[in-house]
């Protein structure tokens, strides 16, 4: 049984979403000794989110923005929590919509996504920085 954690360094992207399959994989060679497990990856932040759907076309990712935008609006009268600007209490909540982790199967060696899924990086601030996962690999070889 193979038990493996790493934190992972995010390079620093504009506000959407971003699909970071390729790079959480480059980030973890070790995958490719798992012939049956589970990787989880977990972002250590609250205002940006893991997911995972559509990989192919990028119209995707931006009808995803255009929605969170619409569903949790900058400068709205009721946020109360603005002190960190106007994008920061939207972030905090597409962040708790969408979720801080994915749980993906590993099947020899390769994470078993399906053929047009890929795991979403979803920046939620305008200058969020660079992020923070944890990856878990748990696995027999």
């Amino acid at each position: 049984m193979i038990w493996l954690q790493k934190r992972l360094r995010l390079p620093a992207v504009r506000r959407g979403f971003h699909l970071i399959t390729d790079l959480l994989t480059a980030e973890l060679p070790e995958l490719e000794q798992i012939k049956v497990g589970t990787a989880h990856f977990f972002i250590q932040h609250t205002s940006a989110s893991l997911s995972i759907n559509e990989n192919a076309d990028p119209t995707v990712r931006h009808d995803f923005e255009e929605f969170f935008n619409r569903t949790a609006p900058e400068n709205a009268p009721y946020f109360h929590h603005n002190s960190e600007g106007p994008d920061d209490m939207p972030a905090h909540l597409k962040a708790a919509m969408l979720g801080t982790s994915v749980t993906i199967p590993i099947t020899n060696g390769q994470l078993a996504l399906g053929t047009w899924q890929g795991v979403y990086l979803g920046e939620h601030r305008n200058h969020g920085g660079r992020r923070w996962v944890v990856a878990t690999l748990m696995g027999q070889q």
